[in-house]
């Protein structure tokens, strides 16, 4: 059955591995480090395939490696397991935004720097992966988590467990201590739910594209601060609130 699939991780005269259309690996990348990217990248493209065709559930991971003709062992040398694969955007998605995050100018206050991060981190994800069915791979794997209750709640697992590190650079460039003060663990709190909401609307609403997904972002980080300050314009309270 995986055979009867186009797999566009191959193409003939293309090298296993090789991303058909895909965004060209830099120049100057050793050949053994472009292989290994090219292998991985052929690995994600063959299984959204068949995640798309079949459903998450419902493939196998020799499934996968039939379509890039290799071995399963060398699946699991990029990959923990098939759910590993599935949310790898994410892991990289994490990890570029803590990096980015400590990168922020000092005068930036936490949560500019954090709305910073983020955008340059959706940025920097876009230039990076390769195009598919017209648009940026990682945008694909956004729809895909988002319907599959396993991955959706797969996800949310890894952004819980690595909650802490991104406190911690958060913590370390506002100068305060985070095992005291609990106002970097809040905010990083309040920025995965919102990214959560994010990808959920952009979703919901048919969305295309990466500036649509930061126009929904800024559009709920505008309303944090609201959210958390003062009674609601709505309701009796928010109306004797506005007369005082």
């Amino acid at each position: 059955m995986a055979h009867s699939l186009v797999p566009t991780a191959r193409k003939r005269g293309t090298p296993p591995g090789r991303p058909a259309g895909g965004v060209a690996t830099p120049p100057d990348e050793p050949r053994r480090g472009r292989k290994k990217r090219q292998t991985r990248d052929a690995l994600i493209d063959a299984a959204l395939d068949l995640f798309e065709a079949k459903g998450y559930e419902h493939t196998a991971v020799h499934e996968i490696t039939d379509l890039v003709d290799v071995s399963e062992r060398t699946f699991f040398r990029y990959f923990a397991s098939k759910e590993d694969l599935a949310i790898f955007f994410v892991k990289q998605e994490i990890d570029t935004f803590a990096e980015l995050l400590a990168a922020r100018p000092a005068d930036e206050g936490p949560l500019t720097a954090v709305r910073n991060a983020f955008r340059l981190g959706l940025e920097r994800l876009q230039a990076d992966s390769s195009i598919r069915n017209g648009e940026p791979r990682y945008l694909s794997v956004i729809r895909l988590i988002e319907a599959t209750p396993a991955l959706l709640a797969a996800n949310l697992r890894y952004v819980y467990e690595n909650s802490d590190e991104t406190a911690r650079v958060l913590a370390e460039r506002e100068g305060v201590d985070p095992t005291t003060d609990h106002r970097p663990s809040l905010l990083m709190g309040i920025y995965a739910m919102a990214s959560a909401l994010v990808y959920r609307d952009w979703c919901i609403h048919g969305c295309d594209g990466v500036e649509s997904m930061l126009a929904i972002f800024d559009a709920y980080a505008d309303q944090i601060g609201p959210a958390i300050s003062d009674h609601w314009d709505a309701g009796p309270r928010g109306k004797k609130a506005a007369a005082r």
